[in-house]
């Protein structure tokens, strides 16, 4: 097995500042694993630092290189061969960086797995759904809010202080509904419920995502049960047990699942079944991943999700490098630029 890293920088065209950071630039990571001639690509797009129990991608970089790819190799040495992509998740471990790692070593070996058979995703997962765009903004930032066409819901990153005037009057020219996300903002309910009632009245209010910290599920059924709008968990949903968590408690009504942060597409498409299963309302988010991640999740998304999805390109200023994935046959129909590779960074993974 040959694996090759590269870390890539980009400036966000439109930043969007949340409760606690502002995405203004981000890293994403790109791993090209290659055996028997075929190689296959993953691609994972850490934050900056540790956050409402997101790894940095620091951390993450340090997941790849130590635990996740000396695994692999542990098992290639034993069995002889790569293991099947679905056995990747297997891989993590209770670390915060663990789960994107891992999900980025997963989707090469799909990848690869799918160009060594010439097969496509759409083999794997039949498109199903016609599955919405959401677009994301914030009533924090004093910029034009800018919405691509198509979109059907608009996400407002919001903290607890009252909206000011301007961000009130641009929330009446969406004429969409939107999610009002607090990003594990608020301190108790009186903040959140005096928000919706001011939003509700100049806006299409669809629900309110992670007012409280990961894990508070009680806080979040409480609050639920006074508002007229359902309740998203995005922060909060990591695994299988959390989603167990959230219908025993009835602390909400739509889930936001990424697949990097709970450890890749097999994990992604498990939780957004037992949800759809469990009478809840599963949407794919996102990271600011490339045109190639996004087109990735986008094949899931369609597969499984009818819900306003995070699948819409992130704009990005060009830095002299290609920014859109090159087409392939076979696989997931796209792979990394070769040209944006060649201006990124390589990491050294011997460890």
């Amino acid at each position: 097995m040959n694996a090759k890293l590269w870390r890539q920088e980009i400036e966000i065209r439109f930043p969007v500042t949340a409760a606690e950071q502002r995405h203004d630039v981000r890293s994403r990571l790109f791993l090209r694993i290659e055996s028997d001639g075929v190689a296959g690509f993953g691609e994972s797009a850490p934050q900056a630092v540790a956050l409402n129990g997101d790894a940095g991608i620091l951390d993450v970089l340090d997941e790849i290189r130590i635990f996740v790819l000396p695994q692999l190799r542990h098992i290639i040495e034993r069995e002889g061969a790569l293991p099947s992509w679905t056995r990747v998740a297997r891989f993590a471990g209770s670390r915060a960086a663990s789960n994107p790692a891992v999900a980025l070593v997963e989707m090469a070996l799909l990848d690869r797995e799918l160009r060594s058979t010439d097969a496509s995703v759409d083999s794997l997962w039949p498109p199903q759904y016609e599955t919405p765009l959401q677009a994301t903004v914030s009533l924090l930032d004093d910029g034009d809010w800018v919405i691509g066409p198509g979109v059907a819901r608009v996400r407002v990153k919001t903290s607890p202080s009252r909206p000011s005037a301007s961000s009130l009057t641009r929330l009446t020219t969406l004429n969409l509904p939107i999610l009002l996300d607090f990003n594990c903002g608020a301190d108790n309910d009186a903040q959140v419920l005096e928000q919706v009632r001011i939003v509700s009245e100049v806006a299409d209010l669809a629900c309110i995502e992670q007012p409280y910290a990961v894990g508070n599920v009680v806080a979040s059924a409480r609050l639920a049960e006074q508002l007229g709008v359902p309740v998203s968990l995005d922060e909060g949903v990591r695994s299988v047990r959390d989603l167990a968590q959230i219908v025993r408690y009835h602390a909400a009504q739509i889930v936001c699942v990424k697949p990097a942060r709970v450890g890749g597409l097999a994990n992604a498409r498990t939780i957004i079944n037992e949800a759809r299963e469990s009478g809840l309302r599963p949407y794919l988010g996102g990271f600011f991943e490339s045109p190639f991640g996004r087109f990735v999740n986008a094949r899931l998304a369609h597969h499984c999700v009818d819900e306003p999805s995070d699948l819409s390109p992130v704009a990005v200023v060009l830095n002299g490098y290609e920014q859109e994935a090159d087409e392939v046959p076979v696989g997931f129909g796209v792979a990394p630029s070769m040209a944006m590779l060649a201006a990124s960074t390589a990491v050294q993974l011997d460890t």
